[in-house]
Parts: C-alpha cells; structure tokens; sequence
C-alpha cells in the first residue's frame, strides 16, 4: 500500500534501521499536521510498528515499537544530561554503572582509569566518595573477582607523573621484564606482580618508552595481545594509544549489526572527549585513517534529529 509521501517522512523519521535517533522536525511537521485518516492508514501500513487486532477493530502498537521509541527519544537528553554533568561526576556514575552490569562491562573501568588525567581521575574518586560513600577502590576490590581485580584497582588507584622525563634504562629493563612475562608459561601474565606495578604506576611517556623497547627485543607488537585477559590488552590499548581506543569504539557503536549496549559507547565517547579539544582531534584523525571516512561525515549519515546535531555541535569543538 502506497503511503501519502508525509507519512513516508514519518516511517523513515521513526525507524530505527538506518541508524540512531529520531528526527524530531519530521515527526513535528507530518505528524502533528496529519489528519487522523491517515494516522490510520500508517499504522495499517507499518507492520513492524503496528499490529491489527481483527476483533476489537483497531491497530495497536507492537511492543518492541514503544520500547524502541523510547531508547531512541532518549538518547538525545541522555547526552545532554551528561554533557551538563561535572566530569567528575560524571566519570564516577560510570565506574559504578560498570560495576553494577558486572564483568561484561569492566572495559569502561579500565578506560576511565587509562585515559583520564592524574588530576581527572583523582577527581573522579573523590566524586565516588561523594556520591555513594565508599571509596572507588573498595567498591571495585569487593565486586571484582579473579585475577583482574588487581589490575583494576591498581589502575583506579594510579596518580602518574604527567611530566616528559624518562629513564630509559628503567624503561628498557621493563621491557624486558614483560617480554619474559609474556613468554613464561602458568601464571597469566595479568597475575603478575610486576606487570601490574609497570601497567598501574608508570607514566604514559614511560609505557611508550616501554612500549618500543618490547617491540625491539620480541620482535612483535605489544599491542598484538599478550593476554588471554582482554582487560589487561585494552590497558595497553588505552596507555599506548588512545585515539585507536576510541576510534574502535565509535566505529563498533555505529555499525549497524551493534546491539544497545554498544551503541550506547557513542554518546559515552563524545561527552567525555569533547572538551579535550587535542584528543578529539586525534580521534578523528585516527578515525579517518583507520575507517577512510570522517567521523562527522559518519556521524551525519548514521544519526537523525536532535541527538545528531548535538553531537555534530560537541565534534566541533575540536575543529
């Protein structure tokens, strides 16, 4: 059944198929302009929206379609609420969010610990104390269990010198110690003693000093997965670089196959980056490396609506 062209609009504004949000012009110029014949004909219309109930003769929404509404209509002032929030608050509500869904979500305790400032993180933990009155570390120490609960609490718990020097010297018997660390057998290499002291207290200007020594005696990259422990390789990844971090991140949040969890990382990675104005444009240009295509250009075609033009306006923060 052909739809008047108005309420094609409204099928394209409400789906969710090509991508995230709602475009809320749209729905406020067909919808509210349509009159209630043709509301009718597109709910008979859109199957996957409407359902018909033959006795009581009317057609009712599908669950999933309110369900799906709702996520989508939320994620524009989700994104608002947290861009308004104070940075630390806001990286404290995430360490606890993390905790709360459990070890499928540890990967954002391990970023928020790995690219944050000494200062930024440290703020963060004063705000976890403000907001649920315990400490970060506790929390962390008494949810997590196994081998990654030291490396979690030695990264939440790290205050780094942010200053350029290095001894290389150290940086080369490091390396040599993670090299031996990865090639020994028994104990994973995210158990051991030294590894997590290098991975948790080291400066970041030190960990790429380390970081290319490694490469030099193992002739392999680091990066490459050292670890049956995914924690311990996104620490590195995070340490090292970054701006591949996240690029990954938004490019797995806007693939069309991502389920909500991942598609969630999208506004995660823009309310936090976009006032570092210098890591945003690594990201971006990182992006464009890895994916060839610009990440507004992305953002443009994948978002609708509010949520899109307000993360096109933080992006352009870094122009």
């Amino acid at each position: 059944m052909a739809l008047p062209l108005d309420l094609e609009s409204l099928t394209e504004a409400f789906s969710g198929n090509l991508g995230m949000g709602v475009d809320e012009n749209a729905l406020i110029s067909t919808l509210g302009k349509s009159h209630k014949d043709h509301r009718k004909l597109f709910r008979k219309a859109s199957k996957g929206f409407f359902v018909e109930d033959e006795e009581r003769a009317f057609e009712k929404c599908h669950d999933h379609f309110v369900r799906h509404l709702k996520l989508e209509f939320s994620r524009f002032n989700n994104a608002v609420v947290m861009w308004a929030m104070h940075p630390w608050e806001r990286d404290a509500r995430l360490m606890k969010k993390a905790l709360k869904k459990g070890e499928e979500a540890y990967n954002l305790i391990v970023e928020v610990a790995c690219t944050r400032s000494a200062e930024d993180l440290l703020g963060a933990r004063k705000a976890y104390h403000s907001l649920f009155d315990q400490s970060m570390e506790e929390d962390i120490a008494s949810h997590v269990h196994g081998p990654n609960r030291k490396l979690l609490v030695g990264l939440v718990s790290a205050y780094r010198y942010e200053g350029n020097k290095v001894k290389d010297d150290s940086a080369k018997s490091e390396a040599k110690t993670l090299a031996e660390a990865v090639a020994s057998r028994g104990e994973e290499v995210v158990e051991k003693d030294e590894v997590v002291r290098i991975l948790t207290t080291r400066s970041k200007p030190h960990l790429q000093h380390v970081y290319k020594h490694f490469n030099d005696i193992k002739g392999s990259d680091l990066l490459g997965g050292v670890s049956h422990s995914s924690l311990l390789n996104e620490a590195l990844l995070c340490l090292l670089k970054p701006a591949v971090y996240f690029s990954k991140i938004l490019d797995a949040s806007l693939n069309n196959e991502a389920d909500k969890t991942t598609k969630k990382w999208l506004t995660r990675v823009f309310v936090t980056r976009a006032d570092h104005s210098d890591e945003m444009k690594e990201i971006k240009e990182e992006y464009n490396k890895l994916y060839g295509e610009t990440l507004p250009q992305r953002i443009q075609d994948k978002i609708k609506g509010n949520y899109r033009d307000f993360l096109i306006t933080l992006l352009s923060k870094s122009d």
